[in-house]
């Protein structure tokens, strides 16, 4: 017989494929077996009772049963060196950041919001932790190309949902924890709390890294070894001499005596905090260290994160993906120092956390100077619903709600001064719009150039 893929999603199954039909969140994957048989599977793995015209194998363990199933068609078995890095913001540019810079010594990918990059080649996903199956998938096709290590950003949600505790971690990274996702946690300690089962999966002689200035965090023990990093005094690696400039930053990074000057191309303070987690782990893999701190000076923006667009127009256009409460205020306030008017364009997205939407708004209203609302993944609530949950803690009226989301850029643009700061935030590089049950093609990106191109 001959299998091709494993998958637990009747909706993906392909002729010859393997339907394993196990238990998922909310519900029993076992009623889609008609569904997987119609879309061509080859074989039908469960725990419940099933007579079909295919070869069927029951299990008294459905998930095991996964894992080794998942082993033997992907021929895969923690080979690779995996990166976890989890946290509520930082996730994406921390761990693009540093997979570019590991490959100065080894063969690196990445694994991400932004898909799969390894060498040349890019891979879409549909979730910033991929389901089990499709990375033992993943983690093979990288084996066998002469991948070393993988950096991968780890969600809650994956955490929750068991999708990486087959694998085995040799550095977990903690960015921060603050509130979110709550639609799916239901409550903070239980967010926190499926964070840090990542713990749980690192190699015996694993290694933890902590965000020392976060206040969750720095309450995180373990008998694994850990290294903090922050501006506090007591971090392993210290944070110091920051210095902003117009086109790039200065900050030390101290360690048992020695100090490390760094220039990054990237603003602001939370990104220094971004790159000194990526520089750790290539001081601890042994990365030549002036090669390091050379590369550093001339990386790439990072797609969709704090990323300056500039088009030769005379004021600035920051795109960027912050959607959380801490993520907001965090931009805010550091484009704040430059001391110029700030425009926002932003949303809410709908089915979710309706309780932070007027935190947001009140919070953006009384630190911006213009608040553009508009959409942004409504599913199925209205938009305009959404918005009034945005204001509704404000009497301010330093805003406009115009729905259509190019409408709402192309208007902040063509109402921007000189070196006003245009901040587009809130879906970063997606490339779609999530209005009920559909996504429906869109970019900010793509928006934000074809007004330049047009123009």
């Amino acid at each position: 017989m001959d299998l091709k893929d494993v998958k637990t999603d009747s909706r993906e199954v392909c002729d010859g494929d393997i339907f394993v039909a196990v238990h998922g969140f909310n519900v029993d994957h076992s009623q889609y077996i008609p569904d997987a048989l119609k879309n061509g599977a080859s074989m039908i793995i469960t725990d419940t009772n099933y007579d079909g015209n295919v070869p069927c194998l029951n299990t008294d363990n459905i998930n095991d049963t996964l894992d080794e199933v998942c082993k033997y068609i992907y021929n895969y078995n923690n080979e690779l060196d995996l990166i976890g890095i989890t946290g509520t913001d930082g996730k994406t540019t921390t761990s693009t950041i540093l997979s570019k810079l590991l490959n100065l010594k080894d063969n690196t990918a990445y694994i991400g919001t932004n898909g799969i990059e390894y060498k040349n080649s890019i891979i879409k996903t549909d979730n910033t932790t991929p389901k089990k199956e499709e990375l033992y998938k993943y983690f093979s096709y990288l084996k066998n190309n002469e991948c070393k290590n993988v950096v991968m950003e780890v969600s809650s949600e994956a955490l929750l949902h068991n999708r990486v505790d087959s694998f085995l971690f040799k550095y977990v990274i903690f960015t921060n924890i603050t509130e979110d996702h709550l639609n799916i946690h239901k409550s903070i300690d239980s967010y926190i709390k499926a964070k840090l089962k990542l713990i749980n999966y690192l190699e015996d002689d694993g290694i933890i890294l902590i965000n020392n200035d976060d206040e969750v965090c720095r309450k995180i023990k373990s008998n694994k070894t850990i290294y903090t990093y922050g501006m506090s005094c007591d971090s392993d690696f210290q944070i110091a001499n920051i210095k902003y400039k117009k086109k790039y930053t200065l900050f030390t990074i101290k360690h048992n005596g020695v100090k490390y000057k760094i220039k990054s191309p990237y603003p602001f303070l939370y990104n220094i905090y971004n790159l000194t987690v990526a520089f750790i782990i290539c001081y601890l893999e042994r990365v030549d260290i002036r090669l390091l701190i050379k590369t550093i000076k001339s990386l790439d923006m990072v797609s969709g994160r704090c990323e300056k667009l500039d088009y030769g127009q005379r004021y600035n256009i920051i795109l960027d993906y912050a959607h959380t409460e801490n993520g907001i205020k965090n931009l805010i306030n550091s484009v704040k120092k430059y001391n110029k008017r700030i425009i926002v364009v932003t949303g809410s997205a709908g089915g979710r956390e309706q309780e932070k939407r007027s935190r947001i708004g009140k919070f953006l209203l009384d630190n911006t100077s213009f608040v553009i609302f508009t959409m942004d993944d409504p599913r199925y609530e209205e938009v305009n619903d959404i918005i009034d949950d945005m204001i509704s803690d404000s009497n301010k009226t330093n805003y406009i709600r115009i729905i259509d989301r190019e409408k709402a850029i192309n208007y902040a643009f063509d109402n921007a001064l000189k070196d006003d700061y245009i901040l587009i935030i809130g879906k970063g590089r997606d490339n779609y719009m999530a209005i009920e049950d559909k996504r429906i093609p869109y970019c900010d990106y793509d928006v934000i150039l074809n007004y330049f191109t047009n123009k």
